[in-house]
């Protein structure tokens, strides 16, 4: 478990993508990315690393819109625990010939880019050690360059395995958003996350307990329109909240005028993005 994503911390666990074939996206992600089927029934699935978490949860609906360009998820990111563990998946996705759209060295982490068969955007990453974050004038500095792939390969064992490392877990979450002032208002102000880096004034990334980033939010997308409720995209997604942030965060939303609701005991608030934002509050 990474310190950043433990029991104290605000971080996110789990999300729901709308797909529009279960089948399809299933074969990508048990085979290609090497996740484990959980439960499934007609039209939903649930995906996860070991036997009992659910990290994606996949609902089908035939009838979907296409991606296209929305606000709404750039990407969620899957955090793996080691290099060794990232090899492995990079050498299904060659073994497959499964493209990918990028490969970065953020300075605090390794990461490569693709998109699952419907077109939402994912990254599988490694972190590296806070000790080696790059700083400016005392502040986070994440920078893009070209991922090295040859030591991150070289770990790689011949007995890989074909499943995702079980120590894998949701890292983090990135929006396209319309405005940056208003998505800080709501994603650092209201839930308590603290702004980490701002880039270029066209993105911030925002963290708990000093993580490089739990968030990402950026803008370049422009004035794009809402990912509608029928269309292929993030529909939901869950935010653990420790316990010490229990009662500040019901204040500030409550100062915010944002609706709690609760379902069958589902406690959840929608977000500016018009998604569902899950609570689980720890206990």
């Amino acid at each position: 478990m990474s310190i950043y994503h433990a029991h104290d911390v605000l971080h996110f666990t789990k999300i729901t993508l709308l797909v529009l074939q279960l089948k399809r996206s299933l074969d990508f992600y048990e085979h290609v990315l090497g996740l484990r089927r959980l439960f499934q029934d007609k039209n939903v699935a649930h995906l996860g690393v070991n036997d009992c978490d659910t990290l994606i949860e996949l609902i089908e609906d035939p009838l979907a819109k296409p991606l296209g360009i929305t606000q709404g998820l750039y990407h969620y990111a899957l955090l793996l625990p080691s290099r060794r563990s990232l090899a492995s998946v990079i050498k299904r996705l060659i073994d497959h010939r499964y493209p990918v759209s990028g490969a970065s060295d953020h300075g605090v982490s390794e990461a490569i880019y693709l998109d699952d068969p419907d077109g939402h955007g994912i990254e599988l990453y490694v972190d590296k050690p806070k000790s080696d974050w790059p700083e400016s004038n005392g502040q986070l500095d994440m920078y893009t360059k070209a991922l090295d792939l040859n030591p991150i390969m070289s770990e790689l064992k011949e007995d890989a395995s074909e499943m995702m490392d079980e120590k894998t877990i949701l890292g983090h979450l990135h929006f396209h958003v319309h405005n940056l002032k208003l998505a800080e208002s709501f994603y650092a102000h209201v839930l308590g996350f603290k702004v980490m880096l701002n880039y270029q004034n066209s993105a911030l990334f925002i963290a708990d307990q000093g993580y490089h980033h739990h968030l990402g939010l950026n803008i370049w997308q422009g004035d794009a329109p809402l990912n509608q409720p029928r269309q292929i995209g993030l529909k939901a997604y869950v935010l653990h909240v420790p316990k010490e942030h229990y009662l500040h965060v019901l204040k500030r939303l409550n100062e915010a005028h944002i609706a709690l609701m609760d379902d069958d005991g589902i406690t959840y608030v929608i977000d500016p993005l018009q998604q569902k934002l899950i609570f689980h509050f720890e206990t």
